[in-house]
């Protein structure tokens, strides 16, 4: 016979399941706006200031960034703290590897990718997406790599500002949605939206 225990797990195991396989249109459409918006933005400069393949100003870390901040806004990861702070740490340490061991490509890029987990987590700014900034670092195209410490003020810096004020905007656009997590931030923006619109 199953404890008591065992059977008020499996009720929460269908209950997150469940709840999992709703669909909340309204959810998904301002996740898909927010992010069409941000990543839009991101892809609109690179288009304008760097021809040609080479990615320099959208990097790929953006788009699982995006993930976060735009599909699933109450994680902790997805907190603005955790978005600024875990992309520029990340691009720092990433930058310096490369700086210190530039042609080792099997001991720069798991150090990188490493070190940077640990000072997120000393940091308390663990974001995911931070790991594949400092890998892209060390292991992008040339362009990435002749920018240097610039690579932390831009594309990275730059670049997750966009995401956080585009998800600002977006993800407090209805009562349902507040963004950051435990702020007053969504009271005030709706405070102020009201006097502009006179709603």
């Amino acid at each position: 016979m199953p404890t008591p225990k065992i059977k008020r797990s499996y009720r929460k195991t269908r209950y997150i399941l469940y709840k999992e396989t709703l669909i909340d249109y309204k959810e998904h459409f301002w996740s898909f706006l927010g992010s069409f918006v941000g990543i839009g933005i991101l892809a609109y400069v690179q288009s304008i200031h760097f021809s040609g393949s080479d990615a320099v100003y959208l990097i790929g870390s953006f788009g699982a960034s995006s993930v976060l901040v735009y599909g699933i806004i109450q994680s902790p990861f997805s907190q603005p703290r955790n978005l600024v702070g875990g992309h520029v740490i990340s691009a720092l340490v990433g930058v310096t590897v490369h700086k210190l061991v530039p042609d080792i490509m099997y001991i720069a890029a798991p150090l990188a990718v490493s070190i940077a987990i640990i000072l997120m987590q000393i940091t308390k700014t663990l974001h995911p997406p931070g790991g594949a900034t400092a890998l892209i670092a060390v292991i992008g195209t040339e362009k990435v790599k002749a920018l240097g410490y610039m690579y932390v003020l831009s594309p990275v810096l730059s670049g997750v500002l966009i995401l956080l004020l585009t998800a600002l905007i977006f993800n407090n656009m209805t009562s349902s949605r507040s963004y950051p997590n435990h702020s007053t931030y969504h009271k005030h923006y709706h405070k102020i939206r009201k006097r502009f619109t006179g709603k």
